[in-house]
């Protein structure tokens, strides 16, 4: 299942008193370092929370506001986080890392560390007799050209060549100080919007026109949502960790978005 462009697993049953637990949009690394420290140890408290119940955990993309994986060497830091995911994965957790549009160039190092599948796309399950499609959020959708441009040729293997060619300092430097412009980076806030303008929501309604799903699963938009779609159908949006420290939990038979600690702002 690594570094799958579109994956399914089917597995309709849920071991008794385990949950399937969704979160997205860490953006570790960003703001400051004291800021991305504060929300790290954050994070583990969470997973410390989760882990005597977690059965599974999907990561569903900007966990680290960058990534890149030269051959033998990975960004600095995240030591603490790190550490707590591999003792959730060897007490026999399934992990799965999405690839998103700040952390796109996930590789193997996580898959040969830490035994998690990396999800390029989007990935389509069944848990407890119910089906989910799941992906990071970015690129889907109507409109952002651009971007969708930008993402064809950064996942490119000529962009990750002519990257890797960089010295690290060079690279990680000049991917901080673009990180340093993006929306979680200098947003105090992120204001809920009005569904009609939700473009996952309008992509989830045109995937139903085709296929069921019971939840559309997103991250990327920072925006914590539970949206009813036709077919009793529901979009959730993962929110982020800066502002709102929201996920959700699935426990065999209901999905519902949480909310951990606030954070401090």
């Amino acid at each position: 299942m690594s570094s799958a462009n579109y994956s399914r697993t089917f597995d309709p049953r849920m071991p008794t008193g385990k949950n399937l637990y969704f979160a997205s949009d860490f953006h570790l690394g960003a703001k400051s370092y004291a800021s991305s420290r504060e929300r790290e140890d954050r994070i583990i408290r969470w997973l410390d929370l989760i882990k005597n119940d977690v059965a599974e955990l999907f990561l569903m993309g900007d966990v680290f506001d960058f990534w890149f994986e030269y051959k033998t060497v990975v960004p600095k830091g995240y030591v603490r986080f790190l550490g707590k995911l591999a003792q959730l994965t060897d007490a026999g957790v399934k992990l799965y890392l999405f690839k998103g549009n700040h952390d796109m160039w996930m590789f193997n190092y996580f898959t040969e560390e830490l035994g998690a599948s990396i999800i390029s796309n989007e990935l389509a399950i069944v848990r407890g007799g119910k089906t989910f499609y799941l992906h990071h959020g970015d690129g889907l959708g109507p409109g952002d050209k651009l971007y969708k441009f930008l993402k064809k040729f950064f996942r490119s293997g000529v962009c990750q060549w002519l990257f890797a060619r960089l010295h690290p300092n060079l690279g990680v430097g000049i991917a901080n100080a673009w990180s340093r412009k993006s929306r979680i980076a200098g947003a105090k806030d992120v204001k809920k919007i009005q569904h009609q303008q939700e473009w996952l929501e309008v992509y989830s309604k045109e995937i139903l026109e085709t296929k069921h799903y019971d939840y559309f699963i997103f991250g990327h938009r920072h925006l914590p949502l539970d949206i009813a779609l036709p077919g009793n159908s529901r979009y959730v949006n993962l929110g982020e960790w800066v502002n709102h420290n929201t996920y959700a939990v699935f426990d065999g038979e209901n999905l519902e978005l949480k909310w951990f600690e606030k954070a401090t702002k």
